[in-house]
């Protein structure tokens, strides 16, 4: 059983990059990656749907740090060190030509994620890293300074060790719980919520643009564009809100009810004085044809079906309490959530290693020095746009650059 300098457990995103780091930075020690499929870098190959959204373009460390629901506090020195746009350096230098997009996310110009592979494919093979597939992780354990590692079919001795196997890894979360590190269970934290609410028959694919979502009885809002599908709601606002609020809603059993503000830019204030106006200047205007306040022409129909406001009645014949119901559809719509829809594909959870158990200097954890962890195995999480991959890059760059 040879001696390997750094065993890297992943053949993810995280994983090759510590690994091409620190090869690069130690051309003569041995790095090894573990990798217990048959295929490497999988999630980077379906990412962004098959684009692999490598980063985003916020470029200040305290405004990164506000896409992470957890992890925020954790992750602002470590961006100090290696952030977003050294990211775009790194895979610029070689060769990789990248594209930011309208909404700040970074893709390859290419708009393949292959080309990220193929970069870190030819780098691991230049720097002679082995990659073996096919290893299935059983046991770890520390033996006079160095690292037992079990697999399936072999055995391995390193001075090093670093996971990197993604955020959903329980068997490597129980292996590390006997070892003495506090681990958190692995729930998602970017789900679209499932209702069958009758307002939303007929609407899906609409978009609602500047939308404000609160879970009821909680702390928990937040806003931007919502998107009604076949099952439910999602878009950036219920994304951004199923993250900061993952651990509640799970203890919920995903059953609860949301309040929507359908366009948070006029206050209710605003609503009346827009029924005021349409009463003085278009009293013989059907209202379901009158659509106010930018709201989507089906949604603004669906609102005042869901007012008991019939199709032919006017702004003339409309009566106080039809209007106080419409107001309150407008600004708050309350709508009961039954369960959650998640792409399995694209899994992001909340939950791993305690980060008080990680020197975040270092990406090693505090009882163990020569025991590196990096990506989604920490309880650190991230909204959509790239800022998963991002934090993944940077521990893993921080954990190269310091292991001995």
């Amino acid at each position: 059983m040879s001696q390997i300098d750094l065993l890297v457990v992943g053949g993810g995103a995280g994983g090759y990059f510590s690994a091409i780091n620190y090869a690069t930075n130690n051309p003569n020690k041995k790095v090894v990656i573990l990798e217990k499929s048959k295929q490497t870098l999988a999630k980077v190959r379906i990412s962004g749907g098959g684009r692999c959204n490598v980063t985003n373009a916020c470029f200040e460390p305290k405004e990164l740090v506000k896409y992470y629901p957890r992890g925020k506090r954790e992750l602002m020195g470590p961006f100090h060190q290696f952030m977003t746009g050294d990211t775009m350096e790194w895979f610029e230098n070689r060769g990789v030509s990248l594209k930011i997009e309208e909404d700040n996310r970074v893709f390859p110009s290419s708009n393949d994620s292959q080309s990220i592979i193929d970069c870190f494919e030819k780098e691991a093979q230049k720097l002679g890293i082995e990659v073996l597939k096919q290893q299935t992780v059983t046991s770890f354990c520390e033996v006079n300074n160095y690292w037992e590692v079990k697999t399936l079919v072999s055995n391995f001795l390193a001075k090093n060790l670093l996971l990197a196997t993604g955020g959903n890894s329980p068997k490597i979360l129980k292996s590390l719980s006997k070892l003495g590190l506090k681990t958190i269970e692995n729930i998602p934290s970017l789900f679209t919520f499932n209702t069958k609410d009758i307002r939303f028959r007929g609407l899906a694919g609409l978009v609602a643009q500047t939308t404000e979502v609160k879970i009821s009885k909680t702390k928990f809002k937040e806003s931007g564009a919502l998107l009604v599908t076949h099952w439910g709601v999602s878009g950036p606002a219920i994304l951004k809100l199923s993250a900061i609020s993952a651990r509640e809603l799970h203890e919920l059993d995903y059953k609860f009810n949301v309040q929507i503000d359908w366009n948070k830019n006029y206050d209710v204030e605003d609503i009346k004085e827009g029924f005021l106006d349409m009463r003085e200047q278009h009293p013989k205007k059907a209202i379901v044809n009158t659509n106010l306040f930018d709201l989507p022409k089906r949604l603004w129909v669906s609102l005042t079906e869901f007012s008991k406001i019939s199709k032919d009645k006017t702004w003339a014949e409309i009566g106080k309490k039809d209007l106080n119901r419409l107001q309150e559809a407008i600004k708050n719509s309350q709508i009961q959530v039954n369960g959650k829809s998640t792409n399995k594909e694209e899994f992001v959870s909340c939950g791993g290693v305690d980060l008080k158990e990680i020197d975040f200097t270092k990406f090693s954890t505090k009882k163990y020095p020569n025991l590196y962890i990096v990506g989604e195995m920490l309880n650190i999480d991230a909204l959509t746009g790239g800022f998963n991959f991002q934090a993944a890059w940077t521990g893993a760059w921080i954990a190269a650059n310091n292991i001995t």
